[in-house]
């Protein structure tokens, strides 16, 4: 562990003086409100919108959004009557006063004592805390001012002050479990922004509202500026710590220090997007939750600093395209892939915390940025895009006119993540984990290594199973975030790293990606993780990954190591997937809307399958049950498993129609090359997965190709794929002949039409025809193919 630098020592012992230099001022009754608010009459900086920009806003949510204003309506009535719908929690009821310091759910108060003695990560004094903050951050304030300016009902605004000045009066600073997080002051101050700037000079709002708003806001700006996370939780918690003391600043110059708060939080803001943000858009915590976190806070403090003239560095709007860009990436077919902690919380509307709403931000940065690819992967416009940006905002966003982007494979190189996509037959897209697992101790990254995540038409089929909770039950934390709960490899029973706390681990895995090929008709992954090299005998995990574009996937695990180890290799499936199907060697499933997944795995190959279910969680708080598909074996290093993954159309019926999977050679044996026959309606299609660099041979096949297929059609048509090869032969005749090595080389011939694609276009390579036309007799009647026939 690093020695503390000076500036840590020094801020720490500052932090520690305060914290009991204001516990001591309210012991003896000190008051510090109205010093810091300067007799000088400053003008206010401007918000998101000017007053009288707030009623065209409001008339064009009536107009195009009439079902958000009714949930919005809906909302702030079950918040009148103390009804709160919490992270993923819903109708939690507060009865008829409000207690500010409890977790409801858990029926655990925490102490009325100085916050930094509350031990805000232990269960058992507080419950958990993030249910209690989450009350606290009063964004349900801010839909009472809404719904008070779209229904015109006076009962909402009165109930939004009485809750606002009885939490003053239940919360005397510095004391309770509502100070003791600098992040949660923040976000409680933009929502007291935001009732100031959406009831502005209504009439419901009382007469000292506006004075006792400034010292409450003065009061958190302190609290925040002298308990920056800097050497706490330098993640999203510093950035939103930021962002508060950038809004505060900005919208209240006539606060004494609010020039300095304005200057210090975006000072940070800018010094966070270079430091958390890795250069390929993705948060350095590794969850996709959490990269929309920051990237909102992002998005919320570069409209308000353009809104005020702060200047805005172009590295800094390079960032947010980086990180709105691989959004765009992810979301390609509108089901977005899950990874990492799911925090719960939202900067703007916390009810929009599913998986599904983790694209809305593109709809903002369409518009300030004009780009209409994040348009193309956006929802569509929302109900945010309008606060922040109005009618003009939302005009520029209905202008945009994305060009025809087919679904596109890519590799974001830092932060591990690949994705194969396809748009025939059905859109699809399969995400590769293959990242590191987070920074630092890795506090909201899972143990998933190598992980996959699948979706088809849109439909989430493979999943993550989510976060859960943080503090309710350790077993339970670490149940969600271990390997057992992600589409990968488990050893023994363990994760791939060991988790010492809820926000903690050791041990953490090295990953690598030893090979991707993005091609014309196909995509091929290779990766391993060191997590299990930690063992007594240690294990190595390397997986490898073929596409045939949107056709089929086929996945092979291989274990290396030495001694013998329980294996197991999960597929969780999205909940309303129920088993169709289940024959000795293929699965099938289908949704509630009849469209298909199957697997497909070598009859005979000595793995045990198992299939149970198990939750998964969508939101903070929320779970439900789902399928899981578990092959599992006990055996001595080195063992493989393959299995072939492929969505079926709705009217394919039961597993007789979904072919075979073979091993090729000998199975018990360790080759330098594996092969893998699938043949399904008269065609066959053959996978070789070698080391590379060397030659091989396996039945009629010599090559030195670190990947080989071969795809013969009923009709005679042929596709061969080969990655760095120089040659391949077929029952003793060169099939193909390459200068040098080609990362992929892609040849069909179909109908008597020849297409070559390549990764260098200068070096094409010769094909045979009669080698071809030879390797399309023997292949297809498969006569070579017995047991023990010229195999090694």
């Amino acid at each position: 562990m690093a020695h503390p630098s000076w500036d840590e020592l020094r801020t720490r012992s500052v932090q520690a003086i305060v914290k009991r230099y204001d516990a001591a001022a309210y012991r003896l009754g000190v008051q510090r409100s109205h010093k810091q608010i300067t007799p000088v009459e400053a003008q206010e900086g401007r918000f998101f919108f000017a007053p009288e920009e707030l009623a065209p806003r409001i008339d064009l949510l009536l107009e195009r959004f009439p079902a958000e204003v009714d949930e919005i309506v809906r909302q702030a009535e079950r918040i009148c009557q103390h009804r709160f719908d919490l992270l993923g929690y819903e109708n939690l009821d507060y009865g008829q006063e409000i207690d500010w310091h409890l977790d409801i759910l858990n029926g655990r108060r925490a102490p009325l004592k100085p916050w930094y003695k509350i031990g805000f990560l232990d269960f058992n004094e507080v419950g958990d805390s993030k249910i209690t903050w989450e009350l606290n951050r009063h964004q349900h304030l801010v839909v009472l001012a809404k719904a008070y300016c779209l229904a015109r009902e006076e009962r909402f605004a009165t109930e939004l002050f009485r809750q606002w000045y009885h939490w003053q009066e239940k919360n005397p600073y510095p004391l309770g479990i509502n100070w003791a997080s600098s992040l949660e002051v923040a976000f409680r101050s933009l929502s007291w922004l935001w009732v100031w700037r959406l009831l502005g000079d209504s009439p419901a709002v009382p007469k000292s509202f506006h004075s006792d708003l400034l010292n409450a806001l003065a009061l958190n700006g302190r609290h925040i500026e002298w308990f920056l996370s800097t050497y706490f939780s330098p993640n999203t918690h510093l950035l939103g710590e930021a962002v508060g003391l950038f809004f505060i600043g900005t919208l209240c110059p006539q606060l004494a220090a609010g020039e300095g708060w304005r200057e210090l939080g975006w000072k940070i803001i800018l010094q966070e997007a270079q430091r958390q943000v890795r250069a390929d858009g993705m948060h350095f915590e590794q969850s996709l939750y959490y990269d929309v976190y920051a990237l909102d806070f992002f998005l919320h403090a570069r409209i308000l600093a353009a809104s005020n003239r702060t200047e805005i560095p172009e590295s800094f709007d390079q960032t947010l395209k980086q990180m709105l860009g691989l959004l765009a990436g992810l979301g390609q077919t509108g089901a977005v892939p899950s990874f990492g902690d799911d925090d719960g919380g939202r900067v703007f509307d916390p009810r929009r915390n599913r998986p599904r709403h983790l694209l809305d931000p593109l709809a903002i940065g369409a518009v300030i940025f004009s780009r209409g690819d994040f348009k193309d992967s956006a929802p569509g416009p929302t109900e945010e895009a309008v606060w922040l940006l109005g009618p003009d905002g939302l005009k520029q966003f209905d202008l945009l006119n994305p060009p025809p982007v087919p679904l596109r494979s890519d590799r974001f190189e830092p932060s591990g993540i690949c994705v194969m996509a396809g748009s025939e037959p059905s859109p699809s897209q399969l995400l590769i984990d293959a990242g590191p697992q987070g920074a630092g101790a890795a506090g909201h990254g899972h143990a998933d290594a190598l992980s996959v995540q699948l979706s088809v038409g849109g439909r989430e089929c493979l999943v993550d199973s989510g976060t859960f909770s943080y503090l309710w039950d350790r077993k339970e934390r670490n149940q969600f975030r271990g390997t057992g709960a992600h589409n990968t490899l488990q050893v023994d029973g363990a994760d791939q790293a060991e988790a010492t706390g809820p926000f903690s681990w050791q041990s953490l895995p090295k990953v690598r990606i030893e090979n991707w090929v993005a091609g014309e008709s196909f995509d091929l992954f290779q990766g391993s993780h060191t997590g299990y090299c930690r063992l007594q005998e240690p294990v190595v995990h390397r997986r490898w990954i073929f596409s045939l574009k949107s056709r089929v996937w086929i996945v092979r695990d291989r274990a290396e190591g030495k001694g013998k180890h329980d294996l197991a290799v999960s597929w969780h499936l999205a909940p309303g997937f129920t088993a169709d199907s289940v024959g000795p060697n293929c699965e099938v499933f289908r949704d509630e809307e009849n469209a298909g997944l199957a697997f497909l795995q070598v009859q005979g190959n000595g793995w045990f399958k198992e299939l149970s279910r198990d939750r998964v969680s969508r939101s903070y708080g929320q779970s439900e049950f789902a399928l899981v598909v578990r092959f599992r074996v006990e055996s001595v290093m080195p063992r493989e498993l393959a299995v072939m993954v492929f969505p079926l159309a709705k009217d394919l019926r039961g597993s007789e129609t979904l072919g075979e999977l073979t091993q090729l050679g000998d199975a018990a044996a360790d080759p330098p090359v594996r092969g893998y026959l699938y043949a399904v309606s008269g065609e066959s299609h053959y996978f070789f997965f070698a080391a590379g660099g060397r030659r091989w041979s396996l039945g009629p096949w010599t090559s030195d190709a670190r990947f080989l297929y071969c795809g013969i059609a009923p009709g005679g048509g042929q596709h061969w794929i080969s990655c760095e090869a120089s040659y391949v032969d077929i029952d003793g005749r060169r099939l193909l002949e390459i200068a040098r090595p080609l990362a992929r080389y892609e040849w069909t011939n179909r109908g008597g039409s020849t297409r070559i694609s390549s990764s260098d276009n200068s070096s094409l390579g010769r094909v045979s025809e009669d080698a071809a036309s030879h390797a399309r007799m023997i292949l297809s009647e498969r006569a070579w193919d017995k047991p023990g026939e010229r195999t090694g």
